[in-house]
């Protein structure tokens, strides 16, 4: 077992990792013993992200820049894309222009950050959600 196994943070993120890639497309949510979640599509939305927030030691949350329009922008919400050893790579979040779709509060900007897992002392997760654009 190597270091990281023991890592919880590192654990946890690998998990969500696994459970996004897993994800049913919006419109493949099936009926079927093999769907990945539990209940009826009467009742459960096939979401496709757990967006997370890190946290530094001393509590502040970690906030990234991205370019969207020429402008220069700070996000603190991030989807899991890939962890490796130490490293956890993220997308950058950015709110839904869009607030009419309750289940779709953010879109990809299409840009990424990698962090170093020794820096974060917390993950905060939030409701599950549908990112379209990714």
């Amino acid at each position: 077992m190597n270091e990281k196994d023991t890592c919880c943070l590192g654990k946890i993120l690998r998990v969500i990792d696994v459970l996004q890639k897993n994800a049913e497309r919006i419109d493949n949510c099936n009926e079927g013993c093999a769907k990945p979640f539990l209940g009826n599509t009467t009742n459960v939305i096939c979401f496709n992200t757990r967006p997370v927030t890190f946290y530094t030691c001393n509590g502040e949350i970690i906030e990234a820049t991205y370019q969207s329009d020429g402008e220069t922008l700070t996000s603190s919400v991030f989807r899991v894309e890939k962890v490796d050893d130490c490293c956890v790579t993220c997308s950058i979040l950015a709110a839904n222009p869009d607030t009419s779709n309750i289940n779709s509060p953010y879109i990809s900007t299409n840009q990424t950050i990698i962090f170093n897992l020794d820096c974060i002392c917390a993950i905060q997760c939030l409701n599950d959600v549908i990112v379209e654009n990714l």
